[in-house]
């Protein structure tokens, strides 16, 4: 399985970090090690200063697909999730600086948290559904897909498009504003409406 990430793709995020708002979505990968393991503490790495959360809903692919027509893009998929796109802020920063990759600052082991999957059919729409991350029980981020620049179903037309989505591969839809340091001994805990589906320590 794959992890295929979206940037970018919420206005407001965008903005929080003075970058430009792409024509395109921007997709980058994270490889199956960047998976933090179920009941483990997220340890930060001793490679960065500056690690953020950043709340993201997923949504699990279903069968293998190329060339995928929007129209046809909820056949490929029956579960929606929460996970958190931990990011190396500083060596990003750094990176991009240089004009090289990212992964190192998004790709590093546990940077993934993958949190519990919810049947579609529980939501009247993908297209509108409420999230939020708290940090030590205090609501930091805050999203709806409603907000989403490029919303599931165009992403899933134009990921596949250049990478053959397979059962199993996740789909990172982008995080909204309120991305913010997380610190040793942080819980950080996952809703999708009033659903937790994740909770997490930081180490």
């Amino acid at each position: 399985m794959k992890i295929i990430c979206v940037g970018r793709n919420y206005a407001a995020h965008i903005e929080e970090l003075d970058n430009d708002r792409p024509k395109d979505p921007v997709l980058f990968l994270k490889p199956d090690t960047a998976i933090l393991l179920k009941k483990q503490p997220f340890f930060l790495p001793d490679f960065s200063n500056d690690v953020h959360h950043e709340v993201e809903i997923l949504v699990k692919i279903k069968k293998i697909g190329k060339h995928i027509d929007r129209k046809f893009a909820h056949k490929y998929y029956d579960e929606i999730g929460l996970g958190i796109d931990f990011t190396a802020r500083d060596l990003q920063s750094q990176l991009k600086e240089k004009g090289l990759p990212w992964e190192k600052a998004k790709a590093f082991d546990g940077a993934a948290v993958v949190g519990k999957f919810i049947p579609k059919t529980r939501f009247k729409s993908v297209d509108s559904i409420k999230f939020n991350l708290r940090k030590n029980d205090e609501i930091v981020q805050e999203g709806n897909t409603a907000l989403m620049l490029w919303k599931i179903d165009s992403l899933i037309e134009y990921i596949s498009k250049y990478f053959t989505l397979k059962i199993g591969d996740i789909i990172f839809t982008g995080t909204p504003s309120g991305v913010a340091k997380v610190n040793p001994e942080d819980k950080l805990t996952g809703y999708i409406e009033e659903t937790e589906v994740f909770s997490i320590k930081v180490k």
